[in-house]
């Protein structure tokens, strides 16, 4: 078995200037779920770290007695006794060491697997082991399949945001990957906050792999709101390709997953190193569609919000490539727009990529009605579904309780691609919407 991380011992001072304020990091006062490590696995979770047809990496976390941690892996059959011919593997593990959390992060990758084919695992150790949870590995070559799209979380995860994710499950419960485009929590230390998260999610993420990139949320602050690193938890929960530029691993990578490639930028640091390595990354790219994923939107759909670099550096590249769609999150806000006209290159007249911003948490900003929204909203909670075929993919985009906001057919075409207007359960005569009032 091949391990990609080597044993990480991760300790934060916590002091001025270094970190975030102390009460920031702190449970409420009245907890409502378990967040402290036991021996019992939990915090499961699918990512990819090499080819997703062949491959498969799972992470989970324990406290720290346990020391060594086992996966268990066999083909999925229809007969009770399908553990009988379960593999064991060894799995290798970082320790993460805060002020309030003290944890084991075991991870593993199953190789050597068949593609289009169902696996059965479980975790643990000694007494104390995961329930057998299934997935399947994707086909090499192409075949149509679904994906799910999640704008920020960030507050009220587990009274409120909590129903979003599920009614995307239970909207795609056959999607192939769920996209998390940042601000997954509100403070980067709070280990309260990562468990509700994961009590939201864990139920599918142990079944159906997670992509996710930082937003700011997940970065640490100091006294003086300055950005000082990334989150401590962010490296061991979250493991993918390390073919993203140095330093940058886990934050910036891309994947290549039965005829699409999925790239996930860090629009936090670095962008004009990440602009080097996107270009490369796209010129060498021979699959059927290219969808880009980060934080900051390169227009903002809020007032008063500014990602001039990302807008400089980042757009004429995208533009330039025909990337098929860049899903954003950052604005608490939803807008959507094709060719999107900034003046900034010359390529993104003809370029057909369409921009998305949306939200699915809680927190809530004022849309900033622009010329180029197609289709834009405020206050009201999202998630999207987005359906692909060989030569066209169909986008959907749901409330919570599950009437379909935006939605549109893009068809590839040698020059741009082309977008039709699908019906929507919301109408309304006004182009810029407050789609909770409607609803209600």
């Amino acid at each position: 078995m091949k391990f990609l991380y080597i044993i990480i011992f991760v300790s934060l001072t916590f002091s001025d200037g270094l970190a975030q304020l102390r009460e920031k990091n702190l449970p409420p006062e009245h907890p409502q779920i378990s967040f402290k490590a036991s021996p019992k696995p939990d915090r499961i979770i699918l990512t990819w770290t090499e080819d997703p047809a062949t491959t498969q990496t799972v992470t989970w976390r324990t406290d720290t007695t346990v020391e060594q941690a086992y996966a268990q892996i066999a083909l999925a059959d229809a007969s009770p006794s399908f553990h009988d011919y379960a593999k064991k593997y060894e799995a290798n593990h970082q320790r993460l060491q805060n002020e309030f959390s003290y944890a084991n992060y075991h991870y593993i990758t199953f190789e050597n697997l068949t593609p289009n084919t169902k696996y059965v695992y479980r975790v643990g150790m000694g007494h104390y082991w995961s329930e057998w949870i299934q997935f399947q590995t994707p086909k090499r070559d192409f075949e149509p399949f679904s994906f799910i799209y999640m704008g920020d979380a960030q507050n009220n995860i587990y009274s409120r945001w909590a129903r979003t994710i599920r009614a995307a499950y239970n909207r795609s419960p056959e999607a192939k990957f769920v996209l998390h485009v940042g601000d997954l929590i509100n403070h980067s230390q709070n280990d309260y906050e990562w468990a509700s998260w994961f009590y939201a999610t864990e139920f599918m993420s142990k079944m159906i792999p997670t992509i996710a990139i930082p937003g700011n949320h997940e970065y640490v602050k100091n006294r003086e709101g300055q950005k000082t690193g990334i989150s401590p938890f962010w490296n061991p929960q979250f493991n993918y390709p390390l073919n993203g530029p140095k330093e940058l691993e886990d934050r910036c990578f891309y994947i290549d997953m039965q005829g699409i490639r999925v790239i996930g930028l860090d629009s936090n640091e670095d962008i004009k190193k990440q602009a080097i390595w996107l270009e490369e990354v796209l010129k060498n790219n021979k699959n059927e569609w290219t969808f880009v994923m980060f934080h900051h939107p390169v227009v903002s759909a809020a007032k008063g919000r500014v990602n001039g670099e990302i807008l400089e550096l980042w757009k004429p590249i995208l533009d330039q490539y025909k990337v098929d769609i860049v899903f954003q999150g950052h604005d608490h806000t939803y807008a959507r727009a094709q060719n999107l006209i900034t003046d900034t290159n010359d390529y993104e007249k003809n370029s057909g990529t369409v921009y998305l911003v949306s939200v699915s948490g809680t927190k809530m900003y004022t849309l900033s009605e622009q010329p180029w929204m197609t289709r834009a909203a405020e206050n009201t909670q999202l998630f999207q579904v987005i359906d692909v075929e060989k030569n066209h993919l169909v986008y959907r985009s749901y409330t919570p309780e599950g009437k379909v906001y935006d939605a549109f057919k893009l068809v590839k075409s040698k020059g741009p691609n082309i977008l039709h207007e699908l019906p929507t359960d919301i109408k309304t005569d006004r182009r810029f919407a407050n789609t909770l009032k409607e609803v209600e």
